[in-house]
C-alpha cells in the first residue's frame, strides 16, 4: 500500500519553487497561519505576503505564529473575505504577485460549520488570477467529504477548465487513490507572457 502523499507539503514544495526574496505572495486562506509562515520565510525581509481570513481567531492564531518565526512585519492580515482580495493588495502589486494560496474547507479547531463558500472562492479564484506575475503559481487545497466540499471541489475543477489554456496550465495531485472523498490540491500555473 502506498503511503498518501501530504498535499500541504507538495504545495508548499510547488510554490517555494516560484517564490524568491522580494516577491509578493497572497494567503488567500490564512487559517492558522502554516502557510502563511512559509510564504513569509519564502518571500524573505523584502518581500510581502497579504493574508485574508474571515475568522478573527484565524489571524490571531496566524499572527501568533508570525511572532514566533519573527515574520510579522512581512505580512499584511486582513479580516475579510478572500473574494475581496483586489481592494487589500495594493495595485503596485497587481500581475506581481508570484503565488497565491489557498486552503478550503472549515478552520481546524474552530466551528465546522463556518466554511468556504463556493461563491466567495470562485470569486476570489478571479480575483487571484487577475493578481499573478507571468511566470506565478497558484495552488488550492480542496476537501471534498465535508459539507460543501464535494460541491466546492466540483466547481474548482470546472473554473480550471474554462481558463484560457495558452495562459493557464492546470494539474490535479490527489493524495492517494482516487476516491471521491479524498483531498486534491489544484495547481494552476500562469504561463510567461508571450512576446
Amino acid at each position: 500500500m502506498t503511503k498518501p502523499i501530504s498535499l500541504l507539503k507538495t504545495a508548499h514544495h510547488i510554490v517555494g519553487s516560484y517564490l524568491e526574496p522580494g516577491d509578493v505572495a497572497v494567503d488567500a486562506t490564512v487559517g492558522n497561519g502554516h502557510d502563511t509562515v512559509f510564504l513569509a520565510q519564502s518571500v524573505g525581509a523584502s518581500g510581502h505576503v497579504f493574508g485574508f481570513d474571515i475568522q478573527q481567531q484565524a489571524l490571531i492564531n496566524s499572527f501568533q505564529r508570525l511572532l514566533q518565526h519573527d515574520l510579522q512585519r512581512r505580512v499584511i492580515l486582513c479580516l475579510t473575505s478572500h473574494a475581496d482580495m483586489l481592494l487589500h493588495v495594493p495595485e503596485q502589486w497587481r500581475g506581481r504577485v508570484r503565488a497565491v494560496m489557498f486552503n478550503l474547507g472549515y478552520l481546524p479547531g474552530a466551528d465546522k460549520t463556518v466554511i468556504t463558500q463556493i461563491d466567495s472562492t470562485l470569486a476570489a479564484l478571479n480575483a487571484a488570477s487577475g493578481l499573478l506575475a507571468p511566470r506565478a503559481v497558484m495552488t488550492v487545497l480542496a476537501y471534498p467529504g465535508h459539507a460543501g466540499g464535494d460541491l466546492e471541489a466540483e466547481q474548482l475543477a470546472a473554473w480550471c477548465r474554462q481558463l484560457d489554456g495558452s495562459r493557464f496550465t492546470t494539474e490535479v495531485v490527489l493524495s492517494s487513490h482516487d476516491k471521491p472523498s479524498a483531498p486534491r490540491l489544484f495547481v494552476i500555473r500562469k504561463q510567461a507572457d508571450l512576446l
